[in-house]
């Protein structure tokens, strides 16, 4: 039985290095991840700005769009943003909450402009006549599906705001996003891997010290009037 104990913890051993390796195969993988998107995130040089406080601001050090933006981003959005990672002292763009931020950043600026629309003729639209002129159209907070695209003035309109420029930066930080997100995940199952193998070798190990012979004899405790 105890033969059988000791090699069951080489066995846990053996399986607990296995885990190790594998966790630090994924843990060496994941750290040339976050290497890659920092040196993508440093050659794109896109930052975040703050005021002299630390907290996120205009050029102006004005912190009220910040709070729009950043409320759009978490209440609209839900957006559960990690404080932690956004770094006065690192203003670079290359981490989930400071991707999802310049994110919301765009889509705020859009969903806040006003475009202006050109009729070179008067137009017919639903029992109503816009006449040939220049217009101003708010977006209104609405974003590119809430736009009627057979409206005259709408259609041109989210043309203008929700341009292809706007969709392909908002579509880029989105992959960025979901790159840092993943390379989080990552990072903790490398962990996981590793401290399932550290648990089995110590389980292993447990086994085979609890099971080593005994140096010294164990005395054999007789009856006083047993003779020898």
């Amino acid at each position: 039985m105890i033969s059988r104990l000791r090699g069951l913890g080489f066995v846990l051993a053996l399986i607990g290095m296995v885990f190790v390796a594998a966790g630090a195969f994924a843990f060496i993988k994941t750290q040339e991840g976050y290497k890659s998107l920092n040196a993508f995130s440093a050659a794109q040089d896109v930052q975040l700005t703050y005021n002299d406080k630390g907290q996120l601001a205009d050029a102006k050090g004005d912190t009220t769009e910040a709070q729009g933006i950043m409320a759009l981003l978490t209440e609209d959005w839900g957006y559960p943003v990690a404080t932690s990672e956004l770094d006065p002292k690192d203003p670079i763009v290359n981490t989930a909450s400071e991707y999802m931020y310049q994110m919301a950043t765009i889509a705020y600026h859009t969903l806040n402009s006003t475009v202006t629309v050109v009729l070179t003729e008067p137009v017919e639209y639903k029992g109503k006549t816009y006449a040939a002129g220049s217009y101003d159209v708010p977006i209104d907070g609405r974003y590119f599906s809430q736009l009627d695209r057979s409206d005259p003035l709408q259609g041109p309109a989210r043309t203008q705001a929700w341009s292809a420029t706007a969709h392909a930066l908002i579509g880029e930080l989105g992959v960025g996003t979901a790159t840092a997100s993943a390379l989080q995940l990552a990072l903790a199952l490398a962990g996981l891997i590793g401290g399932i193998g550290g648990t089995l070798i110590l389980m292993g190990g447990g086994l085979v010290w609890a099971t080593r012979p005994e140096t010294q004899p164990v005395p054999v405790l007789r009856p006083a009037n047993v003779p020898a």
